[in-house]
């Protein structure tokens, strides 16, 4: 029997199952072994991604946004516009959703978390790996060709996107961009069933990376990560200043996860992520809550 996927919830402290989108399928990607080929075929090529990125774009897709909503719980009292408006699939995937929906405050010394997601830090890269749950050891260099070294010793924190989630992500805090870079690659799930089967999708998958040199934690990476299914990565706000929770951009339909890296000696993480994560466990965050604070 199939192990469910346990997530704690910050703001009550409870455990619950993540529900999965299409975890069948990938499951049978990646974990069928009579379906090594195939899962070469879709998950290693950006083709069936694209393909269904066109789909969701289009006004046929619409038909789907109820049933999703209805599996998935999903509150529709957040959603800054009426269900019924969204011309498609992916209309209703990056909607926006009410201010009140994600209260934030800008405190000194205050960084937040970039996404609603399930969150994994790690306080202390120690040389140049890491591991997620129920994953294999990911590479800070792999990750980062050319822009690594700083942030050996650093930290660092993964915020999973599921498909219930507001797909819009956010600066954790103040500070000017000084530099982004695309690398195209894979997309694989990032869903824990497919991190433990191997694949590396922080090294492997399309991603992009943003340096912003903070206002008080030093030089950040900030780095989304496509996924199976993702029609698209789009950064909204590319250059120039930044204010903490100004939008940064959004990912189109799919899983998809965000990526900040500290510096060494920068920042500590909220102790309560720090014991769930040392515990193997995901926390459920929602953008604009406090991730860490300034050293």
């Amino acid at each position: 029997m199939a192990k469910p996927i346990i997530i704690i919830d910050r703001e009550t402290g409870e455990e619950f199952e993540e529900v999965v989108l299409g975890e069948k399928y990938i499951r049978w990607a990646y974990q069928d072994t009579s379906s090594s080929l195939i899962e070469k075929a879709l998950f290693r090529s950006s083709m069936i991604s694209r393909l269904m990125g066109a789909y969701y774009d289009s006004n046929l897709s619409k038909g789907k946004i109820r049933p999703t909503i209805a599996e998935l719980g999903i509150d529709e009292s957040e959603f800054a516009d009426p269900t019924d408006s969204y011309r498609s699939f992916n209309d209703f995937f990056i909607r926006q959703l009410t201010p009140q929906a994600r209260p934030w405050a800008n405190e000194p010394g205050k960084i937040v978390s970039p996404a609603d997601g399930r969150v994994l830090v790690f306080p202390h890269l120690d040389e140049d790996i890491f591991v997620p749950v129920k994953g294999h050891p990911f590479s800070i260099h792999k990750m980062l060709p050319n822009l690594s070294e700083r942030f050996i010793g650093g930290a660092l924190a993964i915020v999973r996107l599921c498909p219930a989630d507001y797909h819009r992500y956010h600066f954790p805090c103040d500070g000017q961009i000084v530099n982004s870079v695309r690398i195209d690659g894979a997309l694989h799930s990032v869903n824990p069933i497919a991190l433990g089967a191997g694949p590396d999708v922080f090294g492997d998958n399309t991603r992009e990376i943003t340096l912003i040199e903070t206002t008080e934690a030093g030089t950040m990476a900030f780095i989304e990560v496509g996924a199976f299914g993702v029609g698209a990565i789009v950064n909204t706000k590319t250059s120039g200043p930044v204010q903490m929770m100004d939008e940064k951009g959004y990912f189109k339909f799919g899983g998809s996860t965000t990526v900040v890296v500290f510096e060494p000696g920068k920042i500590n993480f909220s102790a309560d992520l720090v014991a769930n994560s040392a515990a193997g466990k995901e926390t459920l965050i929602k953008v604009g809550q406090e991730l860490a604070h300034v050293v």
